[in-house]
């Protein structure tokens, strides 16, 4: 005996709503996507241009490339550390 099969409206509705409900879903995400866009928009627009990092974070970040450049061009040289 083989199973009962579903009929053709009642796939109809279950698709249809399968359908609605992931174009739903993709609705909210777009709208999300947008307004988080917004939000980083303004917050960049809110930010001075003068403003930089303090000058010993600078010295820090450039103490540390030139420790990665060191470390890089001894690897390039076939050096161990």
């Amino acid at each position: 005996m083989s199973p009962p099969v579903p009929s053709v409206e009642y796939l109809l509705i279950l698709s249809s709503a399968a359908l609605i409900g992931i174009a739903m879903l993709g609705s909210l995400a777009a709208w999300s996507w947008a307004g988080w866009l917004k939000l980083k928009t303004r917050e960049l627009d809110a930010r001075p241009f003068g403003e930089d990092l303090p000058a010993i974070s600078q010295r820090i970040d450039l103490a540390d490339l030139k420790e990665r450049i060191r470390k890089l061009e001894a690897i390039a040289a076939g050096v161990d550390l």
